[in-house]
């Protein structure tokens, strides 16, 4: 157990899904207190008082305020955000893919980071120091068959990061915007059980990379 971000407070959106509980154990073992924002209402209590989950839907702005207000409440500050909340789904060709693929795709990967940046920045700027983290994929730099919603949703995540750093950095806020190509996760490894499994980014190397860009930047 590390203490480099001890008095930190750290919140980590898609927190009961492979890369957020990662990240999330990540920045807990460098000593931050952390609120994982999960969507299921069943979801335990944490155990440690340096740990918090928040039940939230992200597709609802208000609801999405109110976890971050719960997070000040109980710690008096964040200092990161990592958007972790997304949704992968492959789809027909661009001419036949329905009109709900296309909003499906873009609320689970723009719009949940969008209402948890809405929620949590203001704090961020009031304290003149931050850092959000933000998931898009290396698919969001071209196009595939059968993928066009999934990398176009990428692609917005990419650029909402951009706009975001260069409005946010008068204000001390760093924000960076990790593309990782495939993660190695036991659903990619029963979907794709033949493929070369070199290239894929395990949970600990992604989760590593958030913490060190955090590390950086406070």
């Amino acid at each position: 157990m590390s203490d480099e971000f001890d008095g930190r407070v750290v919140v980590v959106t898609g927190a009961a899904g492979n890369l957020g509980s990662a990240v999330a154990d990540a920045f807990f073992a460098a000593g931050a207190r952390v609120a994982g924002v999960v969507h299921d209402g069943g979801a335990a209590a944490a155990a440690d008082p340096r740990r918090a989950i928040v039940v939230a839907d992200l597709l609802d702005a208000a609801a999405t305020r109110a976890a971050a207000a719960a997070v000040l409440a109980r710690w008096g500050r964040i200092d990161v955000l990592c958007n972790i909340a997304g949704g992968f789904a492959m789809g027909p060709a661009v001419h036949e893919a329905p009109d709900a693929l296309w909003r499906r795709m873009f609320d689970l990967n723009v719009m949940t980071a969008v209402h948890a940046v809405q929620a949590v920045v203001p704090a961020m700027i009031a304290a003149r120091s931050g850092c959000v983290v933000n998931v898009a994929a290396a698919s969001s730099a071209h196009g595939g068959a059968g993928a066009a919603a999934y990398a176009v949703a990428k692609n917005g995540v990419a650029r909402l990061s951009e706009s975001m750093a260069a409005e946010l950095e008068p204000w001390g806020v760093s924000v960076h915007c990790l593309m990782p190509t495939i993660l190695d996760t036991p659903q990619n490894r029963a979907a794709m059980p033949r493929a070369d499994r070199t290239a894929w980014i395990s949970l600990a190397a992604l989760s590593s990379e958030v913490v060190t860009l955090a590390r950086s930047a406070l």
